[in-house]
């Protein structure tokens, strides 16, 4: 199916609900630390998107075709886990690093966004692992705009990725966002400038590369949804939902709490003019 262009009216919904999904990451950093367990911070996000935002968690219950339910309200996915981990009794050690992925409805409209976080002080190796990951995500941000092409996203990420010694994850990838919460386009994290699908204004998708510090090999648990590395690598990923513009592109999950762009796409969003900067 083609994607879907969102009117003026569409992509102002789909900015409450990204900011929505964001400020549940702020809301929730400052339970991250060892003695935590992954089911307690799934506890506490549900019932903030719920009593407080007035949300719908959107993973809770969700059932692809092919898949059992998902039991839980958020992902928190730890050291070589990939992406889709199962909150549960799992206590957080000091030097973990672990991936919350939050998607939240609003009056029908979906905000997808995730973070890395540090439990108390990682390995130099962790932390540059998520940092990398982070900037992976930030070049494949850079490189949207009305009239690019899908496969600038990929190039962007790619490059990045594996120029540090990394590899990048292909099972899993970005997608279209709106009233579902998967819709097309697909957004890979590889491939080759100039190819795929052509960006127009008015699309929503997701960035959202899983970066692996081994091989990019994965394998999926027997709970039918967590996804770890093959070969027991740490793996990072971070999440940003984007609006294309007329101009360029704005971020639509950024919050008051959010980590600020690498110095480069600070540079980058400086230097285009204030109508493609992401919103603050």
């Amino acid at each position: 199916m083609p994607p879907t262009i969102k009117s003026p009216a569409e992509i102002e919904a789909m900015r409450v609900a990204c900011r929505l999904a964001a400020e549940v990451l702020d809301f929730i950093a400052p339970h991250v630390s060892p003695g935590v367990t992954t089911e307690h911070l799934d506890k506490l996000c549900h019932d903030y998107m719920v009593d407080v935002q007035g949300c719908i968690p959107a993973p809770l219950h969700y059932a692809p075709k092919g898949y059992a339910p998902y039991p839980k309200s958020i992902c928190t996915s730890v050291n070589h886990q990939v992406c889709h981990g199962i909150p549960g009794p799992r206590v957080l050690k000091n030097g973990d690093i672990v991936n919350l992925d939050i998607t939240v409805i609003k009056d029908g409209w979906h905000g997808d966004t995730s973070r890395m976080f540090h439990v108390g002080e990682p390995s130099i190796a962790a932390r540059r692992l998520c940092e990398v990951t982070y900037e992976c995500m930030w070049r494949g941000i850079l490189a949207v705009r009305p009239g690019g092409h899908l496969g600038d996203i990929g190039a962007a990420i790619q490059t990045h990725a594996e120029r540090n010694g990394y590899s990048v994850v292909r099972e899993f990838c970005g997608h279209g966002i709106g009233r579902r919460f998967h819709e097309d386009p697909q957004v890979l994290h590889y491939g080759r400038p100039g190819t795929l699908d052509k960006l127009f204004p008015g699309m929503t998708f997701t960035i959202e590369p899983m970066i692996n510090a081994g091989r990019r090999e994965i394998r999926e648990l027997g709970d039918g949804w967590t996804i770890v590395t093959k070969d027991h690598s740490l793996s990072a990923q971070w999440e940003h939902t984007v609006l294309v513009t007329e101009t360029g592109v704005e971020v639509l999950t950024l919050s008051a709490q959010a980590p600020p762009p690498p110095a480069f796409a600070q540079e980058a969003i400086a230097a285009r003019s204030p109508a493609a900067s992401p919103a603050p």
